[in-house]
């Protein structure tokens, strides 16, 4: 996660961006020998915020499996029909009939289903449909695609399970592969490599609520860099640190040995070790600070205000329309 790190720039297109990052992932593997020809494919998980079936399409030359989250209002088709004669004549239809998520009666028999007794979920139930695809349209992301639209198939996967770890019933999750012709391994492989996912999650909330990634307020993008370089090596530490530490839990928690002590629980023990952990600073120095600015003045040097760089669907940057500029009035008609 550290070398990958990026950060995204204003106006500047998801997919885009995930694409460069995930094919300069792949060519380092390559390039390393951790991937050579006859391995399986690499899988690359997403949440609903990415476009599964564009990604797809993006990175269709690369050894790589797409598998992404999509909300449950969506719509997909089946494969076209086989064209047949018709005499009023027309256009052979592009698109075979409708999937919609919310609607059960549209989906007929599923192609895999597997029930799988797991010991956080309960009892998990995974639905698939073969050879499944979004209609595309031209706008958007497309808008600009100057060829004939794909046609992007893959399998749509509905995960049920029984309850979450809080006890709660959860709605159920729907997937979409990248690839065609699902086994029961293959929907196995799927639904539980997304739940692995929120290990990646739980780890930003780390960062965030407990590293304090994003509680200061800074005023340049040069110093966020540096800011988030240092909450990583600050993991990284706490990573280490694990044999280090005792594991103080908490009472509702239960006991974990040594290698599988969380970030947070190595935190809580990481200031015992500090006294007696070697520095690579020098001893500070006693100082008296400085005056400041003196009481009633105000700061004379105001933050920069930065561009947050909205965009149109088109590329086209963001106008703000006349009548919510700063300044104007609207005009009185009598």
């Amino acid at each position: 996660m550290d070398s990958d790190l990026g950060r995204r720039s204003p106006g500047a297109d998801v997919a885009a961006v995930t694409t460069a990052q995930i094919r300069e992932v792949i060519e380092r593997l390559v390039a390393s020998g951790q991937w050579t020809d006859g391995d399986p494919d690499v899988l690359v998980v997403v949440d609903a915020g990415y476009d599964a079936p564009r990604l797809t399409h993006l990175l269709a030359d690369l050894p790589v499996e797409i598998l992404g989250r999509t909300r449950s209002d969506r719509m997909m088709r089946r494969p076209t029909p086989p064209r047949v004669y018709d005499p009023k004549g027309g256009r052979p239809p592009k698109h075979g009939g409708e999937f919609v998520f919310g609607q059960p009666g549209t989906w007929g028999a599923e192609h895999v289903v597997t029930v799988t007794d797991t010991r956080l979920y309960g009892k998990a139930t995974a639905q698939a449909w073969d050879r499944l695809h979004p209609r595309l349209t031209r706008r958007a992301a497309w808008i600009e695609h100057s060829a004939e639209l794909p046609i992007i198939e893959g399998t749509v996967i509905r995960l049920e399970v029984s309850h979450l770890p809080s006890g709660t019933k959860p709605k159920p999750v729907w997937l979409w592969w990248s690839k065609t012709g699902a086994t029961a391994a293959d929907v196995d492989r799927c639904w539980q490599a997304f739940l692995r996912r929120f290990d990646v999650e739980h780890t930003f909330r780390m960062m965030k609520q407990t590293l304090g990634w994003t509680a200061p307020r800074l005023r340049s993008p040069e110093a966020a860099d540096r800011w988030t370089w240092l909450v990583i090596a600050a993991h990284t530490q706490l990573r280490l640190a694990r044999p280090l530490v005792q594991d103080l839990r908490h009472p509702w928690e239960k006991p974990a040995p040594p290698d599988r002590l969380t970030p947070a629980r190595v935190r809580r023990g990481f200031r015992n070790i500090h006294p007696t952990a070697a520095s690579p600073a020098g001893a500070p120095k006693p100082s008296r600070p400085g005056p400041g600015r003196p009481p009633g003045t105000r700061n004379r040097h105001r933050a920069t205000r930065h561009d947050v760089g909205r965009g149109l669907a088109t590329g086209q940057p963001y106008q703000r329309p006349t009548h919510h500029k700063v300044g104007t009035k609207p005009r009185r008609i009598s």
